[in-house]
């Protein structure tokens, strides 16, 4: 699979062995093919929410060696895009913060 998208990691409770799960998704795909995480919650809280910080640090290390931390702001993108559309602003043009 060329792109494996795991999309909102953090909105809703993952099973125990969530962290373990996802190190060897990673560790496979690792410097093989993309992969694309997106979560609302900053990556220094993932040890946490996925409580295994060995795991999760392990899993950090493999995704941002060849990786790029996009940040879109303390607001969600589509509220802001949905209350700029409100205002009457042209929605293609808003910035992401």
């Amino acid at each position: 699979m060329p792109l494996l998208i795991i999309d909102d990691i953090g909105i809703r409770k993952l099973p125990l062995t969530a962290a373990e799960d996802l190190l060897e998704i990673v560790m496979r795909r690792y410097q093989r093919a993309s992969t694309l995480v997106t979560s609302n919650r900053p990556v220094d809280d993932w040890g946490k929410l996925l409580g295994d910080t060995a795991a999760v640090s392990a899993m950090l290390d493999r995704l941002l060696h060849h990786g790029h931390i996009l940040k879109c702001g303390p607001r969600s993108w589509r509220t802001k895009v949905g209350v700029s559309a409100q205002a009457g602003t042209d929605s293609a043009s808003t910035e992401v913060a």
